[in-house]
């Protein structure tokens, strides 16, 4: 049988060299080559065309949906779209110390004690680690299975032989090797020949796969990206060490709504569910700031109330600081400058720190608005108007536009007693709850935030 050839694998992005090199050309990183010696074709694989015959079925028809298993756990469910789902693949990252094990030991337990044959297999904590953590959690008394394993054959035989089981989590797929691959565990063939087989026979036999993925520094499932398109649901973790916030993000579901949140809240017993979270992000507001705003935006499919904060302080620096914490930084800079260049304000001497409050993080643009209500708030040293909430989309040419569903982010300020909103011109809403105020250009938030007056930029006579 004739030697397999070599090849050299790119450990951050998976992309193939022919050679070793010491950076990669695919994602710039430095040292990510290994060698690697994949496996040669057998001769049944070589042969060709003599595959089996697949049926070919309509588009039509009606088609049974996938049946889930409620784990019990409220927004746990919501993230992952209603339960989990059997036969499925899901992929959970986060940073470590995170709670990425502690919710699925919740998670399987609630299931193990509904009746549900749930097995968690660790390879990175032992037995007695793994029992000594569910006790703290108060959860020793489910009906939970545990084993301590990397090796992939060993895996599938066990569950195998146990055909009942129905929920498997493997904690983490990077600790996953098997013997007929010569790399060590985590490489890149390793973590996508393990998730492939795993997948394949979660499928195979309706189970619902649960899989740990560690990050790299750059908050990325480590190893190639290829494992995210394997598997049919990604989540992130989310959230500060600091803060005992968790917010658990669905980036990717085959299953469910994308960019749906559930929010957790870490205490010595675990991981609590937060039923609403517009409360939890507001709890310690002490009335109306200079510097900050309440933004009310979406994710996924539930409205939430969040204080964006911002501070202006002039800078000794040649080149000014622009640091944000839960935002875009490009958005703030586009921010700024619309400011500076459309609105005749000058920020271009000053530190801007711009901060989204709880630990949680803003995608959607409809938090324009409310970073510059922040941001004149702080310029001026005026709180913004009592109660009040904004959100809006702002262009380059400083207007406002509309951004999707007004009407329940109004209807969740209404609920927690905001009694003013500050939206774009034009947005549909037939019941609102409180006092709008419409906006068509970013001009017109200036007459909210009077405060010392501050000459405009270019005024002659002003100092630097």
């Amino acid at each position: 049988m004739a030697k397999a050839a070599e090849r050299y694998v790119c450990q951050s992005c998976g992309a193939v060299h022919r050679k070793w090199v010491g950076r990669c050309d695919s994602c710039d990183g430095w040292n990510t080559v290994i060698e690697e010696i994949p496996l040669a074709a057998t001769p049944a694989a070589r042969r060709a065309g003599r595959g089996k015959v697949i049926e070919l079925k309509p588009l039509q028809g009606a088609r049974a949906m996938a049946p889930r298993l409620a784990t019990g756990i409220a927004e746990f469910d919501r993230a992952v779209g209603g339960g989990l789902v059997e036969g499925s693949a899901l992929l959970v990252g986060g940073d470590p110390g995170i709670g990425k094990s502690t919710v699925l030991l919740q998670v399987t337990a609630r299931l193990a004690r509904a009746g549900i044959e749930a097995v968690y297999i660790s390879g990175e904590e032992s037995e007695a680690q793994l029992c000594l953590r569910a006790e703290r959690l108060g959860l020793a008394d489910a009906p939970l299975r545990l084993a301590t394993a990397t090796g992939l054959s060993d895996i599938l035989a066990t569950v195998s032989a146990a055909p009942e089981t129905r929920v498997l989590v493997i904690d983490s797929i990077q600790t996953i090797y098997t013997d007929s691959l010569d790399s060590a565990p985590g490489t890149v063939a390793q973590v996508r020949a393990s998730a492939h087989e795993l997948i394949r026979f979660a499928k195979t036999r309706g189970i619902a796969l649960l899989l740990v993925g560690h990050v790299t520094k750059d908050g990325q499932i480590a190893g190639p990206r290829v494992l995210e398109h394997m598997v049919d649901a990604v989540l992130y973790f989310e959230g500060h060490r600091g803060h005992q916030y968790r917010i658990l993000r669905a980036v990717k579901n085959r299953f469910g709504g994308t960019d749906e949140i559930g929010v957790f809240e870490m205490t010595d017993g675990g991981l609590i569910e937060v039923g609403n979270p517009s409360t939890l992000f507001l709890t310690e507001r002490e009335g109306e700031v200079a510097g900050t705003a309440v933004f009310a935006g979406i994710e996924g499919t539930r409205p939430l109330l969040i204080e964006v904060q911002a501070l202006i302080a002039p800078s000794p620096l040649a080149t000014p600081r622009r640091a944000v914490i839960g935002w875009d930084g490009g958005r703030l800079a586009m921010i700024i400058a619309v400011l500076e260049a459309r609105c005749g304000l000058r920020l271009s001497g000053n530190d801007v720190y711009l901060n989204v409050a709880g630990g949680i993080r803003i995608n959607e643009p409809a938090a324009d608005l409310a970073v510059a209500a922040a941001l004149l708030s702080a310029l001026t040293a005026t709180p913004p108007p009592s109660g009040s909430v904004f959100f809006g989309e702002i262009s380059l040419a400083a207007e406002v536009r509309p951004v999707s569903r007004a009407e329940a982010r109004l209807r969740e300020a209404a609920k927690l007693g905001f009694a003013r909103a500050f939206l774009p011109e034009g947005s549909t809403i037939r019941k609102a709850g409180l006092k709008t105020t419409t906006l068509s250009r970013l001009s017109d938030l200036l007459g909210l935030f009077p405060g010392p007056a501050r000459p405009p930029r270019g005024t002659p006579g002003e100092e630097d």
